[in-house]
């Protein structure tokens, strides 16, 4: 597929997909939602990639939404509008394969709600981060969904109901991302992260993926069973057998790919 505001490129088995509208800070408009959502099952059914990284072009990551969709629309336009807005949030959470943001600059709005959806985040240091909707009259109540998930209610309502903008430290302070790196660093420790995942077998890591989706919102007994119930679906894979036997002799495993 031909894409106009984001671009793609696959490496060492890893698919790397840029928001590209850095004149307009990389907002999200109906194309690159569409087009983000396209690119991201793109990669999740390619065998050549096992692991997905989304960065951006430009100051920073992404400023939210663009406002221009959000002007002069019926109450089923605004709907049908936030609908494709935040369908990566079940794009990224059903994908089997392991989804970084590598961001800079800022992400704010629709940017955070990214950031904290993506499985892993690496951010640059400097970079602000906030759900800053509330301050010209709307809300983040959509990224909030994924921010809740690693925040819990308190800080995240902070977030949602203050608009206040958070440094990269403090973002990695409260759990929201996972590492801040130096300025200038942020492609490669992102790509050092990416191709330690990218080493792993694929099978294991995607079946993990989903048990972890599929257990986060049910109670501890169901939970539990749906890890054990993955656990044993992949003792049963060849690259169960294969990371043992390697392991024992002292040497690279060889993974399948399906």
């Amino acid at each position: 597929m031909e894409y106009s505001s984001i671009k793609v490129k696959k490496e060492n088995f890893i698919g790397t997909l840029t928001l590209n509208n850095p004149d307009n800070l990389n907002v999200f408009t109906t194309p690159l939602a569409r087009e983000l959502n396209t690119a991201l099952k793109e990669f999740d059914e390619d065998d050549e990639v096992r692991v997905v990284v989304i960065n951006a072009a430009g100051k920073g990551f992404s400023a939210g939404i663009d406002v221009n969709e959000l002007k002069d629309k019926t109450f089923e336009e605004y709907y049908n509008t936030t609908t494709l807005m935040e369908q990566m949030n079940l794009t990224i959470t059903q994908m089997k394969k392991p989804v970084i943001a590598s961001v800079h600059g800022f992400a704010v709005a629709n940017g955070i709600g990214l950031t904290a959806l993506c499985d892993l985040a690496i951010v640059e240091e400097g970079t602000k981060l906030g759900a800053t909707a509330i301050n010209v009259g709307l809300s983040c109540i959509g990224p909030s969904i994924a921010i809740s998930k690693s925040l819990g209610r308190k800080k995240t309502l902070e977030l949602l109901l203050t608009g206040e903008i958070i440094t990269a430290q403090e973002a990695e302070r409260i759990g929201l991302v996972n590492k801040v790196v130096p300025k200038g660093k942020l492609e490669e420790e992102t790509m050092k992260l990416a191709k330690e995942l990218a080493s792993k077998s694929p099978l294991a890591m995607q079946i993990t993926k989903r048990a972890f989706y599929k257990a986060a919102d049910v109670d501890i007994s169901k939970a539990i069973e749906i890890a054990n119930y993955a656990f044993s679906e992949i003792c049963m894979l060849e690259d169960a057998k294969e990371g043992i036997n390697a392991f024992l002799e002292k040497r690279e495993p060889v993974w399948k790919l399906k």
